[in-house]
C-alpha cells in the first residue's frame, strides 16, 4: 500500500458521507483544468476525498502507472472509511473505480464514471476498434520526447489550448506517458450490475470539440459511456462539451447531489 495524498474538503464538521473522487490522465485530484477543483460545493453536504494516483499530484512517484495497482490503492482506501464512500472516477480514473468497485461492492456507497475509460465494455463498436486499430498500429513514443512536447501535441496538436506546463502539469504528463494501456483492461460488469447501489454514467456531447479530438477520443469515450451504461443499468446523463465536470460543473454537480441523496 503506497500512502496516496489526498486532498480533503469538508465543511460538514465531518458529519457528511464521504465521497472518493479519481481523476484522469494529464492532472492530479484538485487540478482546476481537469481535476474535480469544480466540485469544491460538494463539500458544504459531504466530506470530499480528491486522491492523487500514484504518480500524480503529490502521491509518491512510480515506474510505471497501472490500473490494477490504482484500483487496489482505492480499495485500501476505501476500507478507511466507515460504511464506505460514494466513489467517482474520470477517465482512466474512472476505469480505476470500476475495478475497484468491482472487487469491494460492499465499500461503495453509489459510483458515478465520467467518461470511463472501460473500452472492454465496448468491443465491436467501430469508433472502440478504430481507436484500437491506430494505437495499436502507432510507432512508441521516442525518448527523447519531453513531456511538454508530449502535452503540447496531445492538447495543441488536437485544437485545443495548451495548459501551462508547470513542473505539477508536467510530471503528470511524464506518468501518463508511462501509463499502462486501458484497453489492456477487461472489467468484470456483472458485480456492478447486480450491486445494491445506484450508478451513474456522465458522458458529453463532444458537439463543440475539436474534430481530430471528438474523432480520436470522444466517439470512442461515448461508445464507451453508453456500453458501460446499458451493461451495468444505469443512468446515462449526457452534458454538453467534453469535459463535463469542468466545463459544466453546475449540471453534474447537481447530478451528483441526486445520486447521493
Amino acid at each position: 500500500m503506497t500512502d496516496l495524498h489526498t486532498t480533503v474538503w469538508d465543511e460538514t464538521g465531518g458529519e457528511g458521507a464521504p465521497a472518493v473522487f479519481v481523476h484522469n490522465i494529464f492532472t492530479w485530484g484538485s487540478d482546476e483544468a481537469y481535476g474535480f477543483a469544480a466540485q469544491r460545493p460538494l463539500a458544504a453536504h459531504h466530506r470530499l476525498l480528491l486522491v492523487d494516483r500514484r504518480g500524480y499530484g503529490h502521491s509518491p512517484g512510480t515506474d510505471r502507472s497501472d490500473f490494477d495497482t490504482d484500483a487496489d490503492d482505492l480499495v485500501d482506501l476505501l476500507a478507511r472509511e466507515d460504511g464506505g464512500a460514494h466513489l467517482v472516477g474520470h477517465g482512466n480514473g474512472g476505469l480505476a473505480a470500476m475495478l475497484a468497485a468491482g472487487r469491494r461492492p460492499d465499500l461503495v456507497r453509489s459510483l458515478t464514471l465520467i467518461q470511463p475509460a472501460a473500452f472492454s465494455a465496448a468491443a465491436g463498436h467501430p469508433a472502440v476498434d478504430a481507436m484500437l486499430e491506430r494505437v495499436r498500429n502507432s510507432p512508441a513514443v521516442p525518448e527523447s520526447v519531453t513531456p511538454e512536447q508530449y502535452l503540447r501535441a496531445s492538447t495543441e496538436g488536437l485544437g485545443m489550448t495548451m495548459p501551462a506546463p508547470t513542473p505539477q502539469r508536467l510530471r503528470a504528463v511524464a506518468t501518463s506517458m508511462r501509463e499502462r494501456p486501458v484497453w489492456e483492461a477487461t472489467v468484470p460488469l456483472e458485480p456492478l450490475r447486480s450491486a445494491p447501489w445506484p450508478t451513474l454514467v456522465i458522458c458529453g456531447t463532444w458537439q463543440d470539440a475539436p474534430e481530430l479530438y471528438r474523432t480520436y477520443a470522444g466517439e470512442p469515450l461515448i461508445a464507451c459511456a453508453e456500453a458501460v451504461a446499458e451493461a451495468v443499468d444505469a443512468r446515462l446523463l449526457r452534458v454538453p462539451g467534453y469535459y463535463p465536470h469542468t466545463q459544466h460543473p453546475a449540471t453534474v454537480n447537481a447530478a451528483l447531489r441526486e445520486l447521493w441523496r
